[in-house]
């Protein structure tokens, strides 16, 4: 007698299949940026102007610092958003290298912008705060020094997108310098355990109690949302803007055209 075989057990992984497959299709994708982005970019004001309150009227002085340390609220979400949109974007990069994902690609080349605005951000507020603190703009700190390189992984990333007239050809090329540049996070992050640098350490994403007031902690917490929200709305955006580009023959681009 010949054993049963159920298929049943192949629904759910062919139903995961078919959804992530309808959610890297570019016409998915581009309305549920059109439903989200909105969204999310609104979200994100509030919680700017929150942070900003929070962060600039109620949080006290720094023992220390005073009130120079205030514009850490700006400098500390920068620099955790630097890293966190390469590593998106070489995620992203290297989906479009293995698979040639449209939707990679696309999401690759809206990172690079966003990801080098947040880098310079860091950077000119951490001068910023280190004019006072270390009484220069600029040390060649090794973090300081790893945070410059991803800047320039990030246009390295934008001009080789624009440097081939084959967007596809353009596009690998970037994620190859993208996909390589990973290794510059791990030395960003671990610099100052790896060297003796004037950057202090981890106050906030550290095991056990963070060795920050509370009162100082929330606005913080609170602005680190926002730029995340910020980031997604944005990205978003410039990905739906990528896609029409691409698609622009495509019948669902003429029907969205046509409203």
């Amino acid at each position: 007698m010949r054993a049963h075989i159920d298929p049943a057990p192949d629904l759910p992984q062919s139903a995961i299949r078919t959804r992530f497959h309808r959610f890297i299709s570019p016409p998915w994708f581009y309305r549920f940026a059109a439903r989200w982005s909105g969204r999310l970019g609104w979200s994100a004001l509030l919680l700017f102007a929150a942070g900003a309150c929070g962060g600039l009227v109620l949080a006290p002085p720094d023992y220390q610092m005073g009130d120079s340390y205030r514009i850490l609220y700006v400098h500390a979400p920068a620099a955790w958003m630097s890293m966190f949109v390469y590593a998106v974007m070489a995620a992203a990069a290297a989906s479009g290298l293995i698979w040639h994902l449209k939707l990679g690609e696309a999401v690759a080349r809206a990172c690079a912008p966003l990801g080098a605005a947040f880098t310079l951000c860091a950077l000119v507020t951490g001068s910023l705060w280190g004019r006072p603190t270390w009484g220069a703009y600029w040390v060649w700190d090794a973090r300081l020094t790893s945070e410059l390189v991803l800047l320039f992984l990030f246009v390295g990333c934008m001009a080789l997108s624009e440097a081939l007239d084959d967007r596809r050809s353009a596009s690998r090329a970037a994620a190859v310098l993208a996909v390589a540049g990973v290794v510059n996070l791990p030395i960003i992050h671990f610099s100052v355990e790896w060297w003796n640098t004037l950057h202090q350490g981890a106050s906030v994403a550290r095991f056990g109690r963070p060795s920050v007031d509370t009162r100082m902690l929330i606005p913080l917490l609170i602005m680190f949302a926002a730029f995340n929200l910020y980031f997604l709305a944005a990205l978003l955006n410039r990905v739906s803007c990528e896609l029409l580009d691409r698609e622009r023959r495509t019948q669902w681009v003429a029907e969205v055209a046509r409203g």
